[in-house]
């Protein structure tokens, strides 16, 4: 029987940070331009956040402003993610394309399954050409509950998958595997939390790790 891997994307596979700041900074500079913003960029309530759907990001950091403003400001962040991740300025994590080559050539099978957006998470593979090692991508958008577990049952279900781990940096990540009885493999990475991190089966601190947790 065939392992399988689903991992998590914003913090775990790609390097988020690099396009984060860079971003968030030109979708708040719009809204300086439209009078619907003063003052700095949110970006450090965005790291504390990072992980959770999109809307809980836009009700966070926009409180006062109606849904109609939510929506249009996640379109336009939207746009300028993917638009500097076509640019080369985003990066994968070291090591991720070595090891998820090693993963592919030792049987597993590997999804991933991500709160960001289709489009987003599209133009990340194909950028960096995961769609070589990675089965299929899944977005939050497509189940209504909007829960990372829901998600994570949700290839379970499709690839009927019995044995396999969740590889992730946030708690959604770590609690999504536990609830559909797989391992919980903590990435100690940029937007983790040792508390959160602490609930995890596995923790690694660097992606090559992920081989001797996995192939035995």
């Amino acid at each position: 029987m065939s392992l399988s891997l689903i991992f998590d994307m914003d913090g775990t596979l790609f390097q988020t940070d690099k396009i984060l700041a860079l971003s968030l900074e030109e979708t708040f500079e719009h809204l300086r331009f439209l009078n619907l913003w003063e003052g700095e960029t949110p970006i450090g309530k965005y790291r504390e956040i990072m992980g959770v759907p999109l809307p809980v990001v836009w009700e966070t950091l926009l409180p006062n402003h109606s849904h109609e403003i939510r929506e249009r400001t996640n379109e336009i962040f939207h746009e300028k993610s993917i638009a500097n991740i076509n640019a080369g300025h985003g990066s994968l994590y070291p090591n991720v394309t070595e090891v998820l080559s090693y993963l592919k050539e030792n049987n597993f099978s590997l999804y991933i399954a991500s709160n960001g957006q289709i489009e987003y998470l599209n133009a990340i593979v194909k950028y960096y050409k995961l769609d070589n090692w990675v089965t299929e991508v899944f977005s939050i958008q497509q189940i209504d509950s909007l829960n990372k577990a829901d998600l994570i049952r949700t290839i379970i279900t499709k690839y009927d998958i019995e044995q396999g781990a969740v590889v992730g940096d946030r708690l959604s990540d770590i609690n999504g595997a536990k609830s559909n009885g797989l391992i919980a493999i903590g990435c100690n990475f940029d937007f983790a939390k040792e508390d959160e991190l602490a609930q995890a089966d596995i923790t690694i601190d660097n992606f090559l790790e992920l081989k001797t947790a996995v192939v035995k």
